[in-house]
């Protein structure tokens, strides 16, 4: 028997879809990217890409997850009858799986660092060679397996609770906390001498830098920033009342979404210039680069912590939405069955992300294809698994699905019915030639 869940809320809907879309890469790499490919000429750049292939692909989960009102291996053949379309979900659910599976890997190297850096408050050590402590940290099997496993569980107790007591609540403490952090860092970033020219580096328009290269990215971007192609935003959406506006909630997270990365470059490259130091993206900015800062300010271990609970934030909110669409689907719908459901999952990601746990030590020596077992399961999913989703995505909403049940999801007033007319066109016939370029530049590349 189905007893569905709902959100309580329009405002914890629209935290939780912006935290499942918040993620490591708009924290660690999107700045260092815009700040390196003209600064805001590239964002305004992201910003139109976003409008025209992003939000119109998170409305089209949203679309279908709020028609169906069910999870996502079931939903498509709900809306149209038709039982292979469901394929569509199987691959979402697969890909989600495999995605937590070395997602959490980086979980639990921030959880490390966040015991690491408490331990160094209240000890008062120190250390300097932050890239020597990242290698030994990341290699030595006990440490990072345990880490691994502590961040799959802490995302597990909070998916176990549901989705009012558990993604809803976390999200609607995580978020805000996130912003407040931000403040705090950022204020102490800008203090600094020759911050300005950090933010200069980031924020000021340089039209000379754009190249092939950064628009090829913007495009991408577009629509791996805002979490969709796997089915995530779906699950989510089915969880909505029928009163709750999907373009303005859209528009919200989209606008959360790039809020928090113009965030991220603010409290970081005013911190980097100031020290001269030049800024890194990915794990070699989080665990070597702002060490490394913060260390050579007064109370920088203090802002150091505030920091990694910034990216812990970031990742537990991803990691809750990508856990949801697994639970859904295994418990199909019947939350008497959640528990035990997040259980056996949580088991099944720990096993399955061991290889990649283990790629940075005892297992860096086994490479092949695309490199260590960490790298082919990123590559898979993000080169492959992620633009093949998307492309269905806007397939399924342009083609398949009766535009009946869409006109009446979106068009709720009567300026709405151009922009309506507007997303269709988007679906069929921009959007999957996009997705088809960007899906062929990065396998080719």
């Amino acid at each position: 028997m189905e007893t569905q869940s709902q959100w309580s809320s329009k405002l914890g809907f629209i935290l939780a879809s912006a935290g499942s879309a918040i993620g490591l890469g708009a924290m660690w790499k999107f700045p260092y990217v815009m700040a390196d490919n003209g600064g805001a000429a590239f964002l305004f750049i992201f910003i139109l890409f976003t409008m025209l292939i992003g939000f119109p692909l998170l409305l089209s989960e949203f679309v279908i997850g709020r028609q169906s009102q069910t999870y996502s291996t079931r939903s498509f053949s709900k809306l149209t009858g038709k039982k292979y379309h469901d394929l569509i979900g199987h691959l979402g659910n697969i890909g989600v799986f495999i995605l937590l599976s070395f997602y959490s890997v980086i979980g639990g190297w921030i959880l490390l660092y966040m015991i690491r850096t408490i331990y160094v408050l209240v000890a008062g050590s120190t250390q300097h060679d932050y890239e020597g402590l990242f290698g030994s940290l990341i290699s030595n099997p006990f440490y990072a397996l345990g880490g691994q496993a502590l961040f799959i569980v802490l995302t597990a107790v909070i998916v176990a609770n549901g989705i009012q007591n558990g993604i809803e609540r976390a999200s609607k403490i995580m978020m805000p906390l996130l912003f407040i952090a931000f403040i705090i860092i950022i204020i102490r970033s800008l203090t600094l001498d020759n911050a300005m020219a950090g933010v200069s580096y980031f924020l000021k328009p340089d039209f000379g830098k754009l190249s092939a290269d950064s628009i090829l990215f913007a495009l991408g971007q577009s629509f791996f920033s805002l979490s969709v192609g796997f089915g995530g935003m779906l699950t989510y959406a089915s969880y909505l009342d029928r009163k709750t506006d999907l373009t303005q909630s859209g528009v919200s997270v989209v606008l959360l979404n790039l809020v928090i990365t113009i965030l991220a470059g603010l409290a970081i490259f005013p911190a980097t210039a100031s020290l001269g130091i030049e800024a890194a993206q990915g794990p070699g900015l989080l665990f070597i680069v702002l060490p490394y800062v913060f260390d050579q300010l007064p109370l920088g271990q203090l802002f150091y912590l505030i920091f990694l609970l910034l990216f812990f934030f970031a990742t537990i909110t991803s990691s809750i939405s990508l856990l949801e669409i697994n639970v859904a689907n295994m418990t199909k719908n019947n939350n008497n069955k959640r528990v035990k459901a997040v259980v056996l999952l949580a088991i099944g990601l720990f096993v399955l992300g061991i290889p990649s746990t283990l790629s940075s030590g005892l297992l860096g020596d086994v490479k092949f294809l695309a490199g260590t077992f960490f790298d082919n399961m990123d590559y898979l999913v993000s080169n492959i698994m992620l633009p093949l989703g998307a492309f269905l995505f806007s397939i399924f909403t342009g083609y398949l699905l009766d535009q009946r049940l869409s006109h009446q999801q979106l068009v709720t007033k009567p300026y709405q019915e151009p922009l309506f007319k507007l997303w269709i066109f988007l679906l069929k016939f921009v959007i999957p030639l996009v997705i088809i370029g960007v899906f062929l530049s990065l396998i080719l590349k």
